[in-house]
């Protein structure tokens, strides 16, 4: 069964920075769209940036200019480095991948448990 295993969460003062990775592993045989996603306290969860096997990416106006999302095709892996933090910034982030896996042969997404980000002084 396919996984997605991110790390890099925690606790940073505003204007801090952190770095998010996500490795996916088992059964995978193509990915097409890796990205990040974030759902603040009573919110729905919102894009923040997802890039493609080619490396075309795409932001949130909110995040545009601060954070960058970058990809290792050879170990299925996204990071997402996020600059100049603000405490609106404050969500459980999750790792996401539309993939085909070598059980199901067809495109399917895929999600991370979630890791904290907490912008706080």
């Amino acid at each position: 069964q396919v996984q997605l295993a991110e790390s890099g969460g925690g606790l940073v003062q505003p204007g801090g920075s952190l770095r998010l990775s996500c490795a996916a592993s088992r059964s995978i045989f193509k990915i097409a769209i890796m990205g990040w996603y974030r759902q603040a306290p009573g919110k729905q969860r919102e894009l923040v940036a997802i890039i493609s096997s080619g490396g075309s990416t795409n932001y949130a106006d909110s995040v545009k200019g601060r954070f960058a999302i970058s990809r290792d095709n050879a170990n299925n892996t996204v990071y997402l480095e996020m600059n100049s933090l603000k405490p609106e910034d404050t969500a459980v982030y999750y790792c996401n991948a539309q993939l085909v896996s070598t059980m199901t042969r067809s495109l399917n997404n895929y999600w991370g448990q979630g890791t904290q980000v907490t912008v706080s002084s």
